[in-house]
């Protein structure tokens, strides 16, 4: 009478064993198991599913060991009466009178979904995704990535991490960030002058929290980090919009009223231009004689074309004036989101105890996962993987743009992932984006990137992180051929 109730399937992700003790758990929990019922024999049961005897009874152990079933001599598997005392069954229905049901209009004080930025969740479904900020699933190294968490869930490791770490991060990670990652970028900082983050959005928003008020002003590169702009306006502070050129930000003028400023000068976001070094000496000195302070998010700085790319702000800062930001979202995996915050150690002190209060710490797990993969130089590999297969492709969408919108764009000399790109005069790239997406390319309009008023809508931008190499040509010339529609 219970055959029904068991199926395994061939497209499952689950192994055939996981399968079992999944199916017959959730049975048992929802009470479609009889505890005075046994269970189909190891022996039944295998027949039944068309799978070995050994399966059935490394599954049948398993869900003994975790209080499922119990074992009677000679009588089999039955369900453990203990594992039902948890689930809480109401006998008799109670009456409720209904009320007044909240108005959220008036309860909800704060609306993200108000400026909500539309992104493309089921990008793989489209031929041609030139979507920023996502991975080629094809790079991702599967069986190194396999072997650290193995190793970040041995017995040895689970005793070190499972614990409450309170505020503390992982030893490892940190000495792998403190000595591998950041002397590349000409950074020194010593380990407690590090934070692991969850993701580099995560550190902003913990920075603008400590560091604005209603009393302070911030200044964003405009355009600039759409998020950022959302995540200020939380603190009542006064934000400024700040002009960039060909060099990226300007320094004088502009900046003279800032409390803080955020800048990405290895690689501006979105238009990927690079701040050269006499200008990052410039900003540099003005900060120290404006009394402001910068954050810098040296994001994309792996994937450098570069023979010798521009050091880090921070590698040039004297006056503890930059906080820095890393992530390895770019290279390792977005979905990980783990990063990491680089400063003096008052401000870390802070950040620390206001992460506390948030989320204690990243998960340890992963942490250790993590700092396992870059002491390993998994992440070296990964990242010369990376800029060969980039370089590839960004010189497969510069061929294709001069081929089908020529003088439509410059490429990024620093590297990255994307290009950025000014369409023909009266072209509204918000309706090029919805029209492109119904013949299968999938593309960002631009101005979701500008905070000011009234922004240009000829600007859209081209990522090449996870799109195939023999599919950007096509996909350019599809998108060409809606422009010329368009305009």
């Amino acid at each position: 009478m219970l055959n029904h109730l068991f199926h395994l399937s061939p497209d499952s992700e689950s192994s055939l064993q996981q399968q079992i003790r999944e199916q017959i758990s959730k049975a048992i929990i929802d009470g479609h198991i009889p505890p005075d019922l046994p269970l189909p024999s190891t022996r039944k049961l295998a027949q039944m599913l068309g799978v070995s005897r050994n399966t059935v009874i490394l599954a049948y152990e398993h869900l003994m060991y975790d209080g499922y079933l119990i074992s009677r001599e000679r009588a089999g598997f039955y369900v453990n009466d203990e594992i039902l005392k948890s689930s809480v069954k109401e006998e008799r229905p109670v009456a409720i009178e209904s009320g007044n049901k909240p108005d959220w209009d008036q309860c909800l004080k704060l609306r993200p979904t108000e400026r909500k930025l539309n992104k493309v969740h089921r990008w793989r479904d489209y031929p041609y995704p030139f979507i920023y900020g996502q991975l080629d699933p094809k790079m991702f190294p599967t069986n190194h990535w396999r072997e650290c968490c193995k190793e970040a869930v041995s017995v040895q490791a689970i005793g070190d991490w499972a614990g409450d770490r309170y505020d503390d991060d992982d030893a490892l990670l940190v000495e792998q960030i403190h000595s591998r990652l950041l002397p590349r970028r000409g950074v020194w900082a010593e380990p407690d002058e590090i934070l692991i983050t969850v993701g580099a959005q995560h550190a902003l928003y913990m920075l603008i929290r400590v560091l604005l008020n209603q009393t302070t002003r911030f200044g964003l590169e405009d355009p600039g980090y759409p998020d950022l702009i959302h995540m200020a306006a939380c603190t009542g502070t006064r934000i400024k919009n700040l002009s960039i050129d060909q060099d990226g930000l300007e320094t004088g003028e502009q900046l003279r009223d800032c409390d803080l400023i955020f800048t990405t000068p290895s690689h501006q976001f979105p238009t990927t231009v690079t701040m050269p070094l006499a200008r990052r000496q410039a900003l540099l000195e003005q900060a120290s004689r404006d009394n402001f302070l910068i954050i810098e998010d040296d994001y994309e700085c792996e994937t450098s074309f570069a023979a010798n790319p521009t050091p880090a702000l921070k590698s040039l800062d004297k006056n503890d004036r930059v906080i820095y930001i890393g992530s390895l979202s770019k290279t390792l995996s977005p979905g990980l989101r783990l990063g990491y915050m680089v400063g003096p150690k008052p401000l870390i002190q802070e950040i620390r105890e206001f992460r506390r209060m948030m989320l204690r710490h990243p998960p340890m797990n992963n942490q250790r996962s993590v700092g396992l993969f870059l002491h390993r130089g998994y992440h070296d590999s990964l990242v010369r993987s990376i800029v060969q297969v980039y370089e590839e492709r960004w010189k497969a969408v510069s061929d294709a743009l001069q081929s089908c919108l020529p003088a439509s764009a410059k490429p990024p000399v620093f590297g990255g992932s994307a290009y950025w790109v000014k369409g023909p005069d009266g072209l509204d790239a918000r309706e090029l984006k919805r029209l492109a997406l119904e013949r299968g390319v999938v593309i960002e309009s631009g101005d979701i990137y500008f905070h000011r008023a009234n922004p240009p809508q000829q600007f859209f931008r081209l990522g090449y992180s996870s799109i195939a190499t023999e599919r950007i040509r096509p996909g350019i010339e599809r998108l060409a051929a809606l422009i010329g529609e368009l305009t």
